[in-house]
């Protein structure tokens, strides 16, 4: 079984999104040692970009410090393939295509291959783009995951389920990462219930705007797993020190285990 879509046998995991290099690499080794140690099954990396297009002001901010402190691509993958042994949940990618472009698709795809990463996920590269990096994605055995919105046409819809793999990322509003005022997309369950039946087995992970316990609670019924991002980035920045940080989204991922598994 793909090695993503193995977290989703018998349990609703939680996916986590922190920026990769905010504020150091060094950082984001520890907070990925911290978190697997509380129980988050899925690692988002983010890659930093100056633009990040899907991304409320949380993520941008945190992109912004990443590059401040000298992260690029190259020293992101560099660094997950030096500790690749010591990581034990599937790791993704998440960036933009400019990024990948840059880098070069087919070494892209080998050199994360390499790492160990498991999956990609690309918000800007729609689904029927003549890129490459599908391709060579396929390859080399990394998952890439594809995007869905409520707004995603049946038609579309076909045409992405085909292609995703590991999982299915579903936007759970239309807007950016992180924008919590909206709430989740009002007619959630039968959206959700759309997307299924297309996509049949493959796994629905929901994310933009989950922001808490509390609506965790109200939603987990819905889809397969879901990812917080911007809600732990925040409780991650509310610390003073490097301490306080790790000990902040030990906390947080504990809140919402605990109420994906109706414990709180």
């Amino acid at each position: 079984m793909n090695k993503i879509t193995a977290q989703f046998k018998d349990k609703k995991p939680l996916v986590t999104y922190i920026s990769g290099g905010d504020p150091s690499l060094e950082m984001t080794e520890k907070l990925i040692y911290r978190l697997q140690d509380e129980g988050v099954d899925i690692i988002e990396l983010g890659i930093p970009f100056s633009d990040p297009l899907a991304d409320g002001p949380v993520i941008q901010e945190a992109s912004q410090r990443a590059l401040r402190g000298g992260t690029t691509l190259k020293k992101l993958i560099a660094k997950i393939n030096q500790i690749q042994d010591r990581v034990e949940v599937p790791l993704v990618l998440m960036g933009y295509y400019n990024s990948v472009l840059n880098y070069g698709e087919e070494k892209f795809a080998l050199d994360i291959a390499e790492a160990g990463i498991s999956g990609v996920i690309i918000p800007d590269l729609p689904v029927d783009e003549k890129a490459e990096l599908s391709k060579y994605l396929a390859e080399y055995g990394v998952s890439q995951i594809m995007l869905v919105t409520p707004n995603t046409s049946d038609h579309r819809l076909k045409e992405i389920t085909a292609k995703s793999s590991g999982f299915l990322y579903c936007v759970a509003h239309l807007g950016t990462t992180g924008d919590d005022q909206q709430g989740v997309y009002p007619k959630l369950e039968s959206y959700l219930e759309r997307v299924r039946n297309t996509a049949g087995e493959l796994p629905l992970g929901l994310g933009f705007g989950i922001d808490g316990p509390e609506k965790v609670k109200k939603i987990i019924d819905y889809p397969d797993g879901i990812i917080i991002g911007s809600a732990l980035i925040k409780a991650i920045q509310a610390g003073n020190t490097e301490a306080e940080m790790l000990n902040n989204a030990g906390e947080f991922v504990n809140s919402i285990k605990k109420a994906i598994n109706k414990e709180i």
